[in-house]
């Protein structure tokens, strides 16, 4: 496979291709094909984009139909059939069955765009300029979501300061500390230096932090603790949404509604840019053009997002997700914790890491990565200085092939293991 164009053209920025040397040609489902033919079991699932898995059938189909229709492929915020079909199956399908009442902000083709109109408009329904979020997570790497962001890898690579956020301790940090209790006494004491924020954010799963779901009697305290103060609570669900903990919304297992909510990378059905804001209505207090964007809507994306939504609905994927979630903590609980005691692991759904610390870091689960590899597994790391081995299958996966890389993985770490012995 011929790199050269790659590594003479592109930038040094790239970063995936370096862990996973192949030229990827085709995929479908979980498979994913390089130029030779060899066959790869996808456990990255782009980052959480390809939840209903790589070309999906139905969502392609709707797709191709639009193309060969002529349908208006850009529009700015303009209105559209395929953005009225869109909103109609998002709010009636998913968001009232629900009990859930947002207007839907079409924000920009990625994630990080979703969270700076977040951050945007906290601060104009609140007046105050300060937020929170807490340490160990991930909201973007546009100045606004980086400054909420806590890797120092990620923020030191802005080039100026990273200011109006305070960082809070995630619950799992301090097992002996109240967060709820500690985030109010910032709040009475007035010599905590701290002040009040417009919003606190959170994701209700830390992805990139190392894999982290936070109890739901957490998530609900959060939510209380928002309503007492007069403060936004924001959750951002680009990356554990879209159906992936089991339930279309992270935060449904604890029965909050937040004030907003982030969506990206899944809602745009087959890796679709496609990034959207909710908003509870009395919240919705935008002028027109205040925030906008030249790709704020991609029609192609409304159609797939659209055709995801009833994919996901049709196919049962929520209960899936929690069906094979069990599946993936049975098998590492009884075939992946005992190969060596210093293993640990969380998650929940179909989003689950393997914590490598004790055996090494960074060293060790680098070592892991490679070796699935080049058994021709694809999966990724987090976590603080990248001791977390991360699995994220799609949820539409089958079994067998989630077996197979299941015992890929096991294998994996089974060499390493004995290479180190």
């Amino acid at each position: 496979m011929d790199v050269t164009v790659f590594e003479e053209y592109e930038s040094s920025v790239r970063s995936y291709c370096r862990h996973f040397p192949a030229v990827f040609a085709k995929a479908r489902g979980s498979l994913m094909y390089d130029e030779n033919g060899t066959e790869y079991v996808d456990f990255f699932c782009g980052a959480g984009a390809l939840n209903y898995g790589h070309n999906n059938p139905y969502i392609i189909g709707k797709m191709i139909e639009y193309l060969q229709s002529g349908g208006i492929m850009h529009s700015m915020d303009m209105y559209t059939p395929a953005k009225r079909e869109f909103l109609d199956v998002l709010e009636n399908r998913v968001l009232k069955p629900r009990g859930l009442d947002y207007r839907v902000m079409c924000c920009g083709p990625t994630g990080t765009n979703a969270n700076e109109a977040a951050l945007k408009l906290a601060r104009k329904v609140t007046g105050r300029s300060n937020v929170w979020a807490f340490m160990g997570c991930f909201h973007g790497m546009t100045l606004g979501a980086l400054s909420l962001t806590t890797e120092k890898y990620a923020r030191d690579a802005a080039g100026t300061p990273l200011g109006s956020c305070t960082h809070i301790p995630a619950p799992y940090m301090f097992p002996e500390l109240d967060v709820i209790a500690y985030m109010q006494r910032l709040l009475d004491d007035d010599h905590s230096g701290v002040s009040k924020p417009a919003a606190l954010f959170m994701e209700t799963v830390q992805a990139e932090g190392g894999i982290y779901p936070f109890p739901a009697e957490f998530l609900k305290g959060c939510r209380e603790f928002c309503d007492k103060n007069g403060i936004l609570l924001v959750v951002d669900d680009i990356q554990a949404g879209c159906a992936r903990t089991g339930t279309f919304f992270s935060f449904e297992r604890a029965g909050i509604k937040p004030d907003m909510v982030t969506l990206s990378k899944s809602i745009g059905g087959v890796g679709m840019p496609m990034a959207l804001l909710l908003i509870k209505p009395d919240e919705d207090i935008w002028q027109p053009a205040e925030h906008n964007g030249t790709f704020r809507g991609n029609q192609l994306s409304f159609v797939a997002g659209k055709a995801a939504l009833e994919y996901m609905l049709d196919h049962n994927v929520e209960d899936e997700s929690k069906r094979k979630g069990q599946i993936i903590e049975d098998f590492i609980k009884n075939e992946i914790l005992p190969l060596d005691s210093r293993l640990s692991y969380r998650g929940i759904g179909m989003i689950w890491g393997i914590d490598c610390e004790k055996l090494g870091g960074d060293v060790f689960s680098e070592k892991v990565v490679d070796a699935c590899f080049s058994h021709n597994l694809v999966l990724e790391r987090a976590g603080r200085g990248n001791c977390v081995v991360k699995l994220m299958p799609a949820p539409v996966i089958e079994d067998e092939i989630l077996m197979r890389g299941l015992n890929i993985l096991k294998q994996s770490i089974t060499e390493v293991i004995q290479g180190i012995k």
